[in-house]
């Protein structure tokens, strides 16, 4: 593809999982996902992008967004079925690779940048928190983001200043085959089948990987925030076995403080696996049920670096003003 393009995945179904019920979480309305589509177009353009291709969705989020504003960039929807279901982002993703766009904006909330993560293969992205426990994408405003992934599309700014790795868990089998993946945390799950997908009922859950944790994160990895406060980098993530033992009060889901009582914890080292011991159990991943894991299966999870690459956006805008990039050319003020 020659010219300069950056993909749009809105997730319409993110942020409306049973933890809204269970929990004190607002339901993110689609409209207002239209209404940040259409400010990240409006930044997009406003950077010289001259192509976006987006994932069609049964709201119809882009084409809502296009209809109040008038772009001189090309907005397309990719040629794709609609499943409604995290399908739908992981082809989305595989496409946009293939046509070569330099930059993936995302709406969603964990569970969908892990979908994207699975398919986006290097190119950047740029997440918009809109789900329920986010921890992978940011809170920031729509045109901030399009300025944002504009500016690395259209190489205004060094990829290396502003783009980083990120890591990931791998579920895998003892063979080391790949069976899933997750950006932020896998749970063990005292259950047998996976019904409603979300995770709420802190009563079943026996096990904690993560790959992040932050005393200021919402959902279990603010578990291992408040464990290790100072310790985790990019080079390491947590296990927690969850039984009698210290007691850490944490914000689980969105007004739901609760007080976990954990058995053990420790740091874990890039490259280093945990075998899935509990079982029967259910696998979620950032937050969501979706491994079973039977009475002879054999599972690690295990943490690596191979996570997708994102988009700092203060330091990609902080670039692009160095260089002169709003000011048409260094040498002002």
């Amino acid at each position: 593809m020659d010219e300069v393009s950056v993909g749009i995945i809105a997730n319409p179904a993110s942020g409306k999982d049973i933890r809204r019920l269970v929990a004190h979480g607002s339901v993110f309305d689609n409209q207002e996902k239209v209404n940040i589509v259409r400010r990240v177009l409006l930044g997009l353009e406003a950077a010289g992008v001259k192509k976006v291709l987006y994932m069609p969705d049964y709201f119809g989020i882009v084409p809502k967004a296009l209809s109040a504003v008038k772009l001189s960039m090309e907005v397309c929807p990719l040629d794709m079925p609609v499943y409604a279901d995290q399908r739908d982002s992981v082809l989305a993703a595989s496409l946009m690779a293939e046509a070569g766009v330099r930059c993936i904006v995302t709406l969603g909330g964990d569970g969908t940048n892990r979908a994207v993560a699975k398919a986006c293969g290097d190119i950047p992205l740029v997440p918009i928190s809109t789900g329920t426990n986010n921890v992978f994408p940011f809170m920031v405003e729509g045109t901030i983001a399009g300025l944002a992934a504009g500016v690395v599309a259209v190489n205004a700014v060094d990829p290396g200043k502003v783009i980083r790795p990120s890591k990931r868990l791998e579920v895998e089998r003892e063979n080391g085959e790949l069976v899933d993946i997750a950006l932020v945390d896998v749970v063990v799950y005292d259950d047998l089948f996976i019904a409603s997908r979300a995770i709420w009922d802190m009563s079943k859950v026996r096990e904690i990987i993560l790959a992040r944790a932050s005393p200021g994160n919402i959902g279990l990895s603010s578990v291992g925030g408040c464990l290790y406060p100072n310790a985790l980098d990019e080079g390491h993530g947590v296990y927690i076995k969850i039984g009698p033992g210290k007691r850490v009060l944490a914000p689980i889901a969105p007004g739901l403080i609760e007080e976990v009582q954990v058995e053990r914890c420790s740091l874990l080292n890039l490259g280093e696996a945990v075998e899935i011991r509990w079982k029967p159990s259910i696998l979620a991943l950032d937050g969501e049920r979706e491994v079973e894991v039977g009475h002879n299966t054999s599972l690690w999870v295990r943490l690596t670096g191979n996570g997708p690459k994102v988009v700092d956006i203060p330091r990609a805008l902080e670039e692009a003003a160095r260089g002169g990039f709003f000011t048409g050319g260094k040498g002002w003020p």
